[in-house]
């Protein structure tokens, strides 16, 4: 699945370089990792709900995820240091690009009344975070397996230095976001 690095290459970092006038390739803005990441508040009563999330997150991405755990005790949330609340899995290299790809030509167009993507979810150092509503939207998982439709968060690391470049990397790589 070497065709979106070979695009990015053929394609995304030559525009780029024309662009934003570049003195060297190396100044050219790339995916650095995708992080995904599914918080569950309901994991301190069930422990097979991060089972449930394990699953469904390395069928998405084609990466065994892992288990993250609480940092503090919260005692309003009933919640001890130590106890796992959620999971998440980080993606690179040729993984990273065919979850990019999916991601924008697969699972985007199947929400339901998609108008695009936040253009404003840049974090001002040139990464991106978009948050999705349900994981029912990859077509790798099976609705008659969940067991409740939970969010995620996905964020897009690039080694842009400002969020105008990582809007047009972005964009270039297929991104559908929304006009204002």
């Amino acid at each position: 699945m070497a065709r979106l690095r070979d695009f990015y290459n053929q394609e995304v970092a030559p525009a780029l370089m024309k662009k934003f006038e570049y003195k060297s390739p190396m100044q050219i803005p790339k995916f650095d990792k995708v992080v995904i990441n599914i918080g569950a508040g309901d994991a301190k009563d069930n422990s097979k709900v991060i089972d449930s999330i394990i699953t469904d997150l390395t069928a998405i991405s084609g990466q065994k995820a892992v288990a993250t755990v609480a940092k503090k005790s919260v005692a309003n949330f009933k919640l001890r240091a130590g106890m796992k609340i959620g999971a998440k899995v980080t993606l690179r290299g040729e993984r990273m690009y065919e979850f990019i790809d999916r991601f924008f030509n697969l699972a985007l167009p199947r929400v339901r009344d998609f108008k695009g993507i936040n253009p404003d979810g840049f974090d001002g150092r040139g990464n991106y975070s978009v948050g999705i509503k349900e994981q029912l939207i990859f077509p790798e998982i099976d609705y008659d397996k969940i067991d409740k439709i939970r969010g995620m968060d996905i964020c897009f690391v690039t080694t842009a230095k400002t969020d105008e470049e990582a809007r047009e990397l972005l964009t270039l790589m297929g991104a559908p976001f929304a006009k204002n």
